[in-house]
């Protein structure tokens, strides 16, 4: 559908994030375990595992688990929940149903992770019609997927990000032009996307612990702390994201990342992280019957400071191996031992595989 803009340039964005999506499939599954404390990631070998929690319900959460935390805490946390190994083929068949039901609605769709996406609904013009879509996606999707997702709707996409997580689980948040300031203002500094660990700490440091103190501080306070990101610190604590809903024309990459609990400098934790995400990659070019030959790494630290590194291999390849062996030699060269807030894995340089072969190589399961 054309358009980015409802009435008088009015835009309106919505942002749909799955409810623990990994786990909310194993327990839609097998209904045996629902609404026990599930969590999903690597064998925790009862306690000694070395690998991380993909995904932890909310049962499993109420005693700490958290996404990317290591499998041994976990396991020390909350002994008795119930362990399961991604099935990363299964999820993304149920990604692609989902992410079908939005493009049924005509609008614009961004998939930004195998259980996020944006949506430009400004055409439906007014926020209560939003609201009206809103609510008819959420049911649509418990009905055919049979799984929850907690849904935000604002003027922008960080807006939209915020405020579908503002009542998780299976919850609905509109935010509106007039309302927007008033909803940011009471909310903790570390709700705005890409705000963790220790730049949340050092803006905390300041005395600034909400958006709406952001919002208000001094610029020059923040730029004396934080130099160039001042501005992107102020722009995102006002709400302010000019970026569009950018749906793209076949597969031009595959990546995954992983946010840390805690910023860590941990060898361990971190090559764990790694593998994951490795795994993860190649169970998705696998099940688009992809080929890769280009291999990124990006590595964020405190203070929005990011780091990225790619190689490109002589051939196409879609092995796991291939995959592993360049993202290690990546992260060594680029990892320089200071703590790491988020960790990504790119594939790009795609073609998909012919009959011959996808029978010469096999996929990667």
């Amino acid at each position: 559908m054309d358009g980015q803009t409802g009435d008088a340039g009015q835009r309106i964005v919505l942002h749909a994030d799955m409810d623990c999506f990994y786990a909310a499939v194993e327990m839609h599954d097998h209904p045996e375990i629902a609404g026990k404390a599930v969590v999903v990631g690597a064998d925790p070998q009862g306690g000694a595992g070395r690998g991380v929690v993909s995904t932890a319900s909310y049962e499993a959460r109420a005693f700490g688990v958290r996404s990317a935390m290591p499998i041994s805490q976990a396991y020390r946390l909350c002994p008795g929940a119930v362990y399961l190994r991604p099935d990363m083929a299964r999820y993304a068949a149920v990604s692609a149903e989902i992410m079908g039901i939005f493009k049924e609605t005509g609008y614009r769709v961004q998939q930004v992770s195998i259980d996020e996406a944006f949506l430009d609904i400004s055409p439906v013009r007014s926020f209560d019609t939003a609201r009206d879509l809103a609510v008819r996606l959420k049911q649509t999707i418990r009905d055919r997927v049979g799984i929850t997702c907690s849904l935000g709707v604002a003027p922008s996409k960080i807006v939209a990000k915020i405020a579908s997580g503002h009542q998780k689980p299976d919850g609905m948040t509109v935010v509106t032009p007039d309302s927007a300031r008033d909803f940011l203002a009471p909310l903790p500094i570390r709700k705005i996307p890409g705000i963790g660990g220790k730049t949340g700490a050092q803006i905390e440091a300041l005395g600034i612990t909400t958006i709406g103190n952001l919002a208000t501080c001094d610029i020059q306070v923040l730029v004396g702390a934080f130099g160039r990101s001042a501005g992107l610190l102020r722009e995102a604590a006002l709400g302010h994201d000019n970026s569009e809903v950018v749906e793209r024309d076949g597969v031009k990459s595959i990546s995954k990342e992983t946010t840390f609990a805690n910023d860590t400098e941990d060898p361990k934790e971190i090559a764990a992280t790694m593998e994951l995400l490795v795994r993860e990659v190649a169970q998705a070019i696998a099940d688009e019957a992809l080929q890769f030959k280009t291999v990124t790494i990006r590595v964020r630290y405190a203070g929005f400071v990011s780091k990225t590194k790619a190689r490109s291999l002589l051939h196409y390849h879609n092995d796991e191996a291939a995959i592993r062996a360049a993202a290690g030699e990546l992260l060594r060269e680029l990892w320089d031992g200071k703590p790491i807030r988020r960790l990504g894995l790119r594939l790009s340089t795609l073609r998909h595989q012919d009959s011959r072969q996808q029978t010469l190589f096999g996929s990667c399961r």
